[in-house]
């Protein structure tokens, strides 16, 4: 069912409630998304963007129920990855030699999904598209927002930039806009978004949203390819992401860990007694990565000024769970971000040490001393836990 964006511009996107993970299984999405595709009819009929690929048969049966395939002029593909594209070949066995307007490296992304030779007009930022009425499309390259092929797209007249991938959220409603939805939900999902998706390219992010307030566009409305559309002064979420892209952190420290018989989860609840003590205005968050989800954890992270990681020590080494979590927090290239290791041995009790060398290869900076603890922690070994938390906290 088509829903009114502005005057001409309607919604005919895809709600999937029940979505849980995302990328693979690399991204939670507790609350579901979806798949916005939007419709323009003026002179000209256009196509922004489509659906993912197990929704297509439905999507190409609600646009025809819209309007004539025949009578669409032009499609176009912001961004290639198959959430957005992947209703297209269903859709262009209907209308095959429908012009497709995109970025360069989106034909290379599209001809290697689909390895179809359609009929693909290469745009670049600047370029404009007449589609009647007294309005063009404008045409703005986000490459690397967040993959090489991204763009945005505005309507002039309506002044709305289809944003695609940059301002969305993994959140599934069928309330359209941002001022008809829960607010704390909205900004927790379009920060971890953001944390899990855009972080790494934060740089890039900043000089782009320069860019795009250079060209003086006045933009009334955003909308994005995922999650709600921002109507209600839609400015605000791109000073949030001009905040979330300089280095963001608030005044947070977070404790990760996992444990193997409790003694480092009992050394973790030790140190965040000691940053307490020391630091009562510090807000303190503590997580067994074994019992958490990492994405919501990484948000943790991003909003962190400070994250202390722990493991027992096995195989000379630490558990699988935090290597990976390191790993994959390295991908996102969190800056000015300080770090700490710990965690309980038996026999030769490398974990610390290595947990701080991983911190460090991701670009945290190390603090104290890296704190190790053999066997279960006894009284003495309780003490000098919350004492390292002091340290911690003195930074």
């Amino acid at each position: 069912m088509k829903k009114k964006v502005k005057n001409n511009v309607y919604w005919l996107g895809k709600v999937d409630w029940e979505l849980r993970r995302f990328h693979g299984d690399e991204y939670s999405t507790h609350n579901g998304s979806t798949y916005n595709s939007y419709l323009i009819k003026e002179e000209k009929n256009i196509l922004i963007d489509t659906v993912w690929i197990p929704f297509a048969a439905e999507f190409v049966h609600n646009l025809s129920e819209e309007i004539d395939l025949n009578k669409i002029d032009y499609i176009i593909i912001n961004h290639g990855e198959i959430d957005h594209s992947g209703a297209l070949p269903e859709l262009m066995k209907h209308i095959p030699d429908t012009p497709i307007y995109c970025t360069a490296n989106a034909v290379k992304s599209l001809k290697g999904h689909y390895h179809q030779d359609w009929n693909f007009n290469i745009v670049k930022t600047g370029d404009k598209l007449d589609i009647g009425n007294g309005k063009e499309l404008v045409f703005v390259e986000m490459p690397m927002l967040h993959w090489p092929d991204s763009m945005a797209v505005y309507l002039t007249g309506d002044n709305i930039l289809f944003s695609n991938d940059a301002f969305g959220q993994h959140y599934a409603t069928e309330l359209l806009f941002n001022d008809q939805v829960d607010q704390c939900d909205l900004f927790k999902e379009s920060m971890k978004y953001y944390a899990n998706i855009l972080a790494p390219f934060s740089h890039i992010l900043r000089k782009k949203l320069d860019e795009i307030m250079a060209m003086n566009l006045v933009i009334e409305i955003i909308a994005t390819s995922h999650g709600i559309i921002w109507r209600d002064n839609p400015m605000r979420i791109v000073e949030k992401y001009m905040e979330w892209s300089g280095n963001y952190q608030e005044n947070q420290i977070t404790i990760v860990y996992d444990t193997m018989w409790n003694g480092t989860k009992v050394l973790a609840e030790k140190i965040a007694e000691g940053i307490a003590y020391e630091d009562q205005n510090v807000v303190i968050k503590l997580f067994n990565l074994a019992k958490s989800d990492i994405n919501d954890v990484t948000t943790e992270v991003f909003k962190s000024k400070t994250v202390v990681v722990g493991s027992p020590t096995i195989g000379n080494s630490i558990l699988h769970s935090i290597a990976a979590f390191i790993s994959y927090i390295k991908t996102l290239k969190f800056k000015d971000k300080k770090a700490a290791g710990f965690g309980c041995y038996g026999w030769s009790g490398e974990s610390p040490k290595i947990i701080v060398e991983l911190m460090k290869d991701a670009g945290f900076e190390i603090i104290g001393e890296a704190f190790g603890n053999q066997w279960n922690p006894d009284e003495d070994a309780k003490k000098s836990a919350v004492e390292f938390g002091k340290e911690i906290a003195r930074y």
